[in-house]
């Protein structure tokens, strides 16, 4: 059953910055948006007929330039993987290299992931849930506009299948201990590293060229990888 969107959030985790789109980017989200894009309505989204066939489904939530997934999707073509994203040259860029490699089991969405996940998807549609490096929001005055909040924890629970991950990431020190502390308080979720505790690698995460910068510059990186425990 799909949930009516929720009044619990009217805070939003995102600002739109668009940035320069280059040519190959804009020309991509004229092109290739028929294929690989979905344009939500008021209704319940199809993933099945959507991807025209029924298989393991994966949702990453602000995928930014899209590194991670498309490294995932094209090292598992039996999954299927859904992304959202607010930021249009990143999902021009990723249309463009989805055609580049010949890819079959994305589609994108461009909007807000929470008014998405409540109004077009039903639940337990997911097998895992990504949110890697969203934005951290250091200052204490905009804490109230991070992603990961309880709130964010009950719709994530309602979309997972029962036994599904959510895998958070973040090279910001306050925000990881901020999603450890939400996770601590959500005893629907169990964390696969043991209570209060960091997945000690990143799993099956790419490195992104985001990471790799935030390394290059000394900052640590931090996983929580968590179960739907009920």
């Amino acid at each position: 059953m799909v949930e009516p969107e929720s009044p619990l959030r009217h805070i939003r985790s995102f600002v739109r910055r668009e940035g320069r789109i280059t040519v190959a980017q804009q020309r991509a989200l004229s092109t290739l948006w028929p294929r690989f894009g979905i344009t939500p309505g008021a209704e319940e989204l199809d993933l099945d007929l959507i991807f025209g066939r029924r298989a393991p489904r994966i949702l990453e939530i602000g995928f930014g330039m899209g590194d991670s997934l498309l490294a995932c999707a094209n090292a598992h073509s039996e999954t299927d993987y859904l992304g959202i994203e607010v930021h249009r040259p990143g999902i021009g860029g990723v249309l463009r290299k989805l055609d580049e490699l010949n890819l079959s089991n994305v589609r994108i969405i461009d909007g807000d992931a929470l008014v998405a996940l409540r109004m077009n998807i039903s639940d337990a549609a997911f097998d895992a849930i990504y949110v890697f490096f969203p934005d951290p929001w250091p200052k204490k005055r905009h804490h109230k506009r991070r992603l990961v909040q309880p709130d964010f924890m009950t719709l994530m629970h309602a979309k997972l299948k029962p036994g599904g991950l959510l895998h958070f990431a973040t090279d910001w020190d306050n925000y990881a201990q901020h999603m450890l502390d939400v996770v601590n308080a959500t005893p629907q979720f169990r964390n696969t590293a043991g209570v209060g505790q960091f997945a000690a690698s990143r799993g099956e995460r790419p490195e992104t060229k985001f990471e790799r910068r935030g390394l290059a510059l000394g900052h640590d990186v931090w996983d929580l990888i968590v179960e739907k425990a009920r």
